[in-house]
């Protein structure tokens, strides 16, 4: 199973167009976002394009495909209009016999890590950096972010292929690669 995944898009029209071209690109079987969806927050620029209406509307036409956890920039204001639960916490996915732990990482984070066993992985946003970390008992992992992009890294999201991770740019362009098979 192939699933992209992305973390926030923060209400950008334009930013999310480009991350379903590439999720119809990568012909994913589902795109899992890890929150921050609709609302910029107080920190943050507006980004490009800034139209969460339809936001709404590109993400509505998959919603079938879509595996969602909250930020903390979501609300449940914003479920009255996305047709995909959003309000989860975390979602929790086996891939290469390793169990990923995906939340938005405002909670849970490597700083207040969620229950993990040996060998598991910790997949959040929130930082809006990409990041690959082994650490002793777990593995962090975070796709940075597609529209507000920190630390100079790229608009970009992630690919999982039965446990190949591949960080990519809007665009396709792989910076990054993590096997989960090989740890």
């Amino acid at each position: 199973m192939k699933i992209t995944v992305a973390s926030d898009i923060h209400g950008s029209d334009f930013y999310c167009k480009k991350l379903l071209e590439a999720f119809d690109r990568e012909k994913s079987e589902k795109l899992l976002l890890l929150g921050d969806i609709l609302y910029h927050g107080p920190r943050n620029d507006l980004p490009k394009d800034y139209d969460p209406k339809s936001v709404i509307e590109r993400l509505n036409a998959v919603r079938d495909r879509i595996l969602c956890v909250r930020g903390n920039c979501d609300t449940e204001v914003d479920q009255m209009v996305l047709k995909f639960p959003i309000l989860a916490d975390y979602c929790i996915i086996y891939i290469a016999e390793r169990m990923i732990f995906a939340t938005h990482g405002h909670n849970f984070n490597e700083d207040n890590l969620p229950p993990l066993g040996n060998g598991d992985v910790l997949l959040h946003g929130h930082t809006h950096v990409p990041k690959c970390t082994a650490h002793d008992r777990y593995i962090y992992i975070n796709p940075g972010s597609v529209s507000i992009p920190k630390e100079n890294s790229p608009h970009g999201y992630m690919t999982i292929t039965d446990g190949l991770l591949e960080w990519k740019t809007l665009d396709g362009e792989i910076y990054m690669t993590h096997d989960l098979r090989e740890d």
